[in-house]
């Protein structure tokens, strides 16, 4: 056999255990007191990323007493979730049937298996609390604007008809766009006034709002809330995309990050956070060249806002195998093949040089080995894919700047779905493509 390379030798000497959940022991002590914890994954269709991420919450929430989980998914289908796992008055018992009755395109990065199991699982440790200490679960993302707009129309016309007027009017202004992103984007560009007015109208009141009504829920008057910033988020999604650039993108991932902090603040000073989303959303967008391009990421916002010292970020990563992904945008899913990494990538280096199989990293603080300085391309698959132009999906990373831990895994194996799907109209793209 060859001799390794000083970088080989540095991954093999670095390399720790990851077999079974005890081996997470190291990544919880890197984690320590840090309030908010973000865990990616290097798709949207792997079996490994799911599982090992779920298994480190289980231990976060169990041991370290975190608040809730939030993640890349849509908030009106995450609060059915959120109600079901913490046993609310009136929800559906088992999370099984809220998540089988996910139908917005990709329905599969929720409506799996490994998600069934965890929230199963929470909802169990759930019912053994009191209310007020039972952990959520949660929705980051602004795509479900008619949702969210209709759950606003509901909330107000109950329990503060006063507020109706700009509801109604929100409403109405996006009604002839027939709940098509596309059809509403394409007519912002030629009329430039769009519904925003009508949007920030109901949402300054509903911010001003001083107190919940006298037979105020404090989580149903947050569930309003973040509806409506959800609903001006969107828009404001849909009014830039259709002038491409890097705008839209930063509008979701500025999203995300408030709505974390709005989280935060529900759940009081102590609160501890789990985030779920890709890798090009947690690891910080400054290691990578999505700085040079103007782009910011909730990784970069979350270590700004509340200070690396209070902030981990793991990263993940996989060889080859296959993953549930679309041939494009809005089409029916697949298990695809994922070939191995292009030479020279990060992959490469872990699953062809140093022959690992399954290993987590745990980086210290300013490390000086070159494998974890120097820029190498590292595999990011999202829910588009195509394993022909498999070369295209490697982002330029500096590991240690990027991630503070790495789990990583040589065979990727699919996720499964809950259900197939028809191909059907999803939302815009965004970039970078399909993650």
């Amino acid at each position: 056999m060859l001799d390794k390379t000083p970088d080989e030798n540095d991954v093999l000497g670095a390399a720790l255990p990851l077999e079974v959940d005890d081996d997470l022991g190291p990544l919880l002590d890197r984690i320590g007191g840090a309030r908010i914890v973000l865990l990616g994954e290097a798709s949207h269709g792997t079996h490994e990323f799911y599982a090992w991420r779920a298994a480190l919450t289980r231990r976060l929430i169990r041991e370290h007493g975190f608040s809730f989980v939030a993640v890349e998914g849509d908030w009106p289908d995450c609060w059915e979730v959120n109600r079901s796992v913490t046993g609310a008055p009136g929800a559906v018992p088992d999370p099984h049937a809220v998540l089988d009755d996910y139908r917005r395109w990709p329905t599969w990065m929720w409506a799996n298996t490994e998600t069934v199991r965890f929230c199963r699982r929470l909802r169990d440790h759930n019912l053994d609390l009191p209310p007020e200490r039972r952990v959520g679960f949660y929705g980051l993302d602004l795509y479900s604007l008619w949702d969210s707009l209709r759950s606003v129309l509901d909330h107000v016309a109950d329990h503060r008809p006063d507020y109706v007027e700009e509801a109604l009017a929100a409403y109405r202004c996006f009604e002839p766009y027939g709940e098509d992103p596309q059809e509403y984007a394409r007519h912002r560009a030629l009329a430039p006034e769009g519904c925003a007015d009508e949007i920030m109208a109901l949402l300054t009141r509903l911010r001003r709002a001083a107190a919940p009504p006298q037979d105020g829920d404090p989580a149903r008057e947050l569930n309003a809330w973040q509806n409506a910033e959800v609903a001006a988020g969107a828009e404001r999604y849909y009014r830039t995309m259709i002038g491409g650039g890097v705008e839209s993108w930063n509008v979701r991932d500025v999203h995300m990050a408030d709505t974390l902090d709005r989280l935060l603040d529900f759940h009081g000073p102590g609160s501890r956070a789990v985030v779920w989303a890709h890798n090009t959303h947690v690891g910080d967008a400054r290691a990578t060249p999505m700085a040079d391009h103007g782009m910011v990421n909730l990784g970069q916002l979350v270590r700004e806002r509340h200070g690396r010292d209070r902030v981990v970020v793991v990263g993940f990563a996989g060889g080859h195998g296959q993953v549930i992904a679309a041939p494009r945008w809005g089409a029916a899913m697949e298990a695809m093949p994922v070939p191995r990494p292009v030479p020279g990538s990060l992959e490469a280096l872990l699953a062809g040089d140093a022959e690992l199989d399954h290993a987590l990293f745990v980086f210290s603080d300013g490390p000086d080995q070159d494998w974890l300085n120097v820029t190498r391309g590292h595999r990011a698959i999202g829910v588009v894919y195509d394993p022909d132009r498999d070369h295209r999906q490697f982002v330029p990373t500096r590991l240690a700047e990027r991630y503070d831990a790495l789990c990583w895994f040589s065979r990727m194996s699919a996720l499964v779905p809950l259900h197939m799907e028809a191909a059907r109209r999803g939302e815009l793209e965004t970039v970078p493509s399909g993650v």
